[in-house]
């Protein structure tokens, strides 16, 4: 195992775009990594620059201590896991494992144990004498983790390895990739541009943007303390709702009323004129299934819902709102550059599944006003993030995956 160390990596290409701007991480040995973002943001480009498949610009990558810049892929020991698997068809699944170690010449008692010890990890030993051809998919993901696991490399690199595979097959996967890191104790970057991935995989997420670090942080941080707009508008299913407001002294003027702000928050945006709130769909309910005693801690507002998704175990109602036009310009390029039609000047409100609020109608709602975050709308910067909160989420994270947990 060995950690891994950027150090104002840059990466451009004839054109002179930077693809990866002055990009500067610390990997520790063991950590799992998540590198995610929208398409094109450069995290695959990263990732093969860790393992040497693309040259530098500028910068210093370091692998256990030792700069590798100039150093080949097959000089680096990293194992990659690619998203078409890599597989030779011609050989079973027994030599497509052992390939690494027939190149190495390890002897052959060693191939075998090797590959009899990758197998059982990963439930292919019924499977060895088979052919690519006749597995799963799945099967076949397995079989190119097999191959990264017998090399005995410092570190795990996996490029979106999941994303030919159905949702219910991705599901089961990242179960078993969680597993197996946790079980090998090595060191592992994961390029992915699904965020529910990143949220339940990585030790740290790194979000990137057009080749630039937004925020390196537990999956709990990111979540609860985003530090700007795309990252919020980014991390979550469905997204975070953002709202423009007025600021009259600690009230935000929102378009379903007025929201009260705690002294401190008050502070963090006197000065402003107008804002961003942003309000995750769940900080919202049915006013008339919230608890009497917990009503005086938010907000209540009516408004007409446009549509609603029920799901079973939960359900969701869809309420337009009117916003200044430069805000509606900023929403809808930030909902093109993440890829997404849910960021535009409506809210999405997850309500109980027993709610009988129905589409069509106007409905009475009720906000938890404590957890909103305000952004600024020209910059996108969260005014209101707590970094003492995210750093101690942070820090309990690292002492989970110390500890084993």
């Amino acid at each position: 195992m060995a950690s891994i160390e950027m150090r104002n990596i840059v990466k451009k290409y004839g054109d002179g775009f930077p693809a990866v701007n002055d990009v500067s991480m610390d990997i520790a040995d063991g950590e799992f990594m998540i590198l995610v973002g929208p398409s094109g943001c450069g995290k695959s480009t990263l990732l093969r620059m860790i393992v040497g498949l693309e040259d530098i610009t500028s910068g210093d990558m370091v692998i256990g201590g030792n700069r590798v810049n100039d150093k080949a892929p097959r000089e680096r020991n990293l194992s990659m896991v690619f998203q078409n698997y890599a597989l030779y068809p011609h050989l079973s699944v027994f030599e497509n494992i052992a390939f690494p170690l027939r190149l190495a010449k390890a002897p052959e008692d060693e191939v075998k144990r090797k590959v009899t010890e990758a197998s059982d990890v990963l439930e292919l030993g019924e499977h060895l004498d088979r052919k690519p051809a006749n597995l799963s998919g799945g099967q076949r993901q397995r079989v190119a983790m097999g191959r990264a696991i017998v090399r005995d490399a410092d570190a795990f690199l996996f490029d979106e390895p999941l994303s030919n595979l159905d949702a219910k097959l991705r599901g089961q996967m990242r179960t078993e990739i969680s597993r197996l890191q946790r079980r090998l104790g090595i060191t592992t970057v994961y390029v992915t541009h699904d965020q529910t991935e990143a949220m339940t995989l990585g030790d740290r997420v790194c979000v990137l943007r057009k080749g630039v670090i937004q925020q390196v942080a537990s999956p709990r941080e990111l979540y609860e303390q985003p530090v700007n707009l795309f990252v919020a508008g980014f991390i979550g299913s469905p997204p975070m709702n953002f709202l423009p407001a007025t600021v009259s002294g600690a009230t935000l003027q929102t378009p379903f009323g007025p929201i009260e702000l705690d002294a401190t928050r008050a502070e963090q945006v006197a000065g402003r004129e107008l804002v961003l709130v942003g309000i995750r769909p769940e900080y919202f309910e049915d006013a008339s299934l919230v608890d009497g005693a917990k009503r005086d801690l938010g907000t209540t507002f009516t408004a007409k819902v446009d549509v609603t998704e029920w799901l079973g175990d939960s359900q969701y109602a869809y309420i337009p709102y009117e916003a200044p036009p430069e805000v509606d310009a900023q929403l809808k390029e930030l909902s093109r550059e993440l890829d997404s039609d849910q960021l535009r000047t409506q809210a999405i409100v997850s309500i109980d599944s027993t709610s009988r609020i129905r589409e069509g109608r106007e409905a009475e709602f009720w906000l938890d006003a404590r957890k909103i975050h305000v952004f600024d709308p020209e910059s996108g910067q969260n005014l209101t993030r707590d970094e003492e909160a995210g750093a101690e989420l942070t820090r309990m994270a690292a002492e989970d995956r110390e500890s084993g947990l």
